[in-house]
Order: structure tokens, then C-alpha cells, then sequence
């Protein structure tokens, strides 16, 4: 999850997404969902700031890429927070689960 700071232009949020992606692609990573929540007020003061822009991006990639995306985060000026969260692995396959029938007996 990325928040931006909210009195930026359209084509500037467009262009950090598109660092990151960008970022995550070069490095042999995979995107997911790019989900824009847009513009949204705090519950409190960040960084001198009432609102931000939020985007949501869903991606897989290695552990140096991580690290990578969340120095590149840390020192932009257009980000005001950022989280990097790892999902849990999810099973790609029915056949890998196996059916319940199976498993009890």
C-alpha cells in the first residue's frame, strides 16, 4: 500500500505507480491487481497532511526486490507512508488441496 500525498497532479501519481510496477517487472517480479482507492482523509496528522492518495498494489517478487521497492518508497518525496505486507500463500490448485473424502479415510 502506497499514500500519496493528495495535492499532487493525476500524471505525477501515475508516474510513481508506474516507477514501481516498473520496478517489480525489471526485476523478474509479478503484478497482481493495481488497485487506485484515490483520495482519502486521515484519521490524524501525517506528515503535515490531512489527506492523501491511496493505491494498493498486489505483486510477487523476491526478497531483494522487496527490500529494493521499500528504499526506493522510504526516499520519494510524493510518498507520504508506505507498507509492504506479505500475503499468505495461496493454493493454485484444487488437486494440491485434495478432497475431503480423501483425507478422512
Amino acid at each position: 500500500m502506497i499514500i500519496l500525498d493528495a495535492g499532487l497532479e493525476e500524471e505525477a501519481n501515475r508516474a510513481v505507480v508506474d516507477r514501481v510496477t516498473e520496478l517489480i517487472r525489471a526485476r523478474g517480479g509479478s503484478l497482481g491487481r493495481v488497485d487506485r482507492w484515490g483520495r482519502r482523509r486521515f484519521a490524524y496528522e501525517l506528515k503535515h497532511r490531512w489527506e492523501g492518495y491511496y493505491v494498493v498494489i498486489q505483486a510477487s517478487s523476491d526478497p531483494a526486490t522487496v527490500a529494493e521497492l521499500d528504499r526506493i518508497l522510504f526516499l520519494a518525496d510524493e510518498v507520504i507512508r508506505h507498507k509492504v505486507i506479505r500475503l499468505p500463500d495461496v493454493v493454485s490448485s484444487p488437486e494440491a488441496v485434495g478432497s475431503p473424502a480423501a483425507e478422512a479415510g
